[in-house]
């Protein structure tokens, strides 16, 4: 049937082919980075879970890739910028500014790819119409030609749109179970990601606290 095809037809058919493929690449690619970076980061919120300061996190983690590496080092630096400030509310507003431009930026790396499964469920059955028109057209012009309504020359014509319908829905149907599937998965990544921020957030503010109670004893004395 697709050899017999319009051209318009393989056409069609093969930028279907093609979406699929790319649907299923990303399926693979994007769960093997889910998969790694959810374990990881759950490993390091474990291992920092009895740290006492910003300091003891960092050394626990070493130099890591990972986003809560990240989120410590920016606290770290904040904490060193704002050493002469003397404002624990803005040095605190500082670090949460910080740590909302790094999650922004691991979201948008951990949705990378997924638009394109989003379009391809979206646009794939239109496509597939369109194929499935433009063969019903081939039809009645073989009719017009043949002066016949003979199913011998109207059957390759439904038959390649049919082709069509088929594969646009064999693309965008699990195109769209996809997408609702990473639409879940990240979210509990992103929670996760919520949650190492919060650890950080906390050995922040205690590193603060000390650092002001320490400044209170010289003062003292």
């Amino acid at each position: 049937m697709f050899m017999s095809a319009d051209w318009v037809v393989k056409a069609v058919i093969l930028s279907l082919l093609f979406a699929s493929l790319a649907t299923w690449t990303i399926l693979i690619a994007k769960t093997a980075q889910l998969f790694r970076a959810r374990r990881q980061l759950g490993d390091n919120l474990s291992r920092i879970a009895d740290c006492r300061s910003l300091g003891e996190a960092q050394l626990a983690l070493g130099s890591t890739d990972s986003i809560l590496v990240a989120l410590l080092a920016s606290a770290a630096q904040e904490i060193r910028m704002s050493a002469d400030s003397g404002s624990e509310g803005g040095l605190k507003e500082r670090a949460v500014s910080r740590f909302s431009e790094i999650t922004k930026l691991e979201a948008r790396s951990i949705r990378y790819g997924m638009g394109l499964i989003a379009t391809i469920g979206a646009t794939a059955p239109f496509v597939g119409l369109f194929g499935t028109v433009w063969g019903i057209m081939n039809s009645f012009i073989g009719i017009s030609k043949a002066q016949t309504t003979n199913l011998a020359v109207v059957a390759p014509g439904i038959a390649e749109a049919l082709l069509a319908t088929a594969v646009g829905l064999a693309a965008a149907i699990p195109a769209v179970i996809i997408y609702n599937y990473f639409s879940r998965a990240t979210k509990g990544y992103l929670d996760l990601v919520g949650r190492g921020t919060g650890a950080v957030g906390r050995l922040l503010s205690r590193d603060i606290d000390r650092f002001q109670t320490r400044a209170l004893s010289a003062a003292a004395e």
